[in-house]
């Protein structure tokens, strides 16, 4: 899960002030990420290590495990804030030339899933359970004269009983001009 060379270079607790604001899209009982710690790591990457909590799935009667909505919920929010964090610290590579405020602006309309894959192992707690994500690259590129940003993703979770479940994806930052 990680990039070649995983020394961090500065770490960041979890912002109070900024967590909520990221997960403000969020209604009240779909807001999971209750920490992050984001890491610096060499070549303008960064990583977030963070717990969560699902008290009740926001769509299904409970299944007694996190399920692929869940992840994929939890992989956006964890996502969601290792971009702000990294913006505001101005730690991701790529993105130097945005502030907060172009982060708020670009946050729901224009970051973009296009891939996703998931891989469960064992079952994980929802009601407790731990993640990681971490860039693997940006790139810029311009398809049709467009710029967007083109990022490769790798993510984690687990449990404190050996649950498992990791992944990849690839996000689209479109309309960056």
């Amino acid at each position: 899960m990680t990039a070649t060379d995983t020394t961090a270079t500065r770490f960041f607790a979890t912002d109070e002030d900024l967590l909520p604001r990221v997960l403000a899209p969020y209604k009240d009982h779909c807001r999971y990420l209750l920490s992050a710690e984001v890491s610096a790591l060499p070549g303008g990457l960064t990583r977030v290590r963070a717990t969560f909590a699902i008290a009740e799935s926001c769509y299904i009667d409970d299944t007694g495990h996190l399920n692929a909505v869940e992840v994929n919920i939890a992989y956006n929010q964890m996502m969601y804030y290792l971009v702000a964090k990294s913006v505001k610290e101005g730690l991701l590579t790529g993105f130097e030339s945005w502030t907060l405020e172009d982060f708020w602006r670009h946050q729901l309309p224009d970051i973009l899933i296009a891939r996703f894959a998931s891989r469960f192992q064992r079952p994980i707690d929802a009601r407790d359970f731990h993640g990681e994500m971490e860039f693997r690259s940006v790139e810029r590129r311009a398809p049709g004269g467009k710029p967007l940003l083109m990022a490769t993703t790798a993510y984690r979770y687990g449990d404190a009983r050996g649950g498992r479940c990791d992944g990849d994806g690839t996000l689209a930052f479109v309309n960056i001009t």
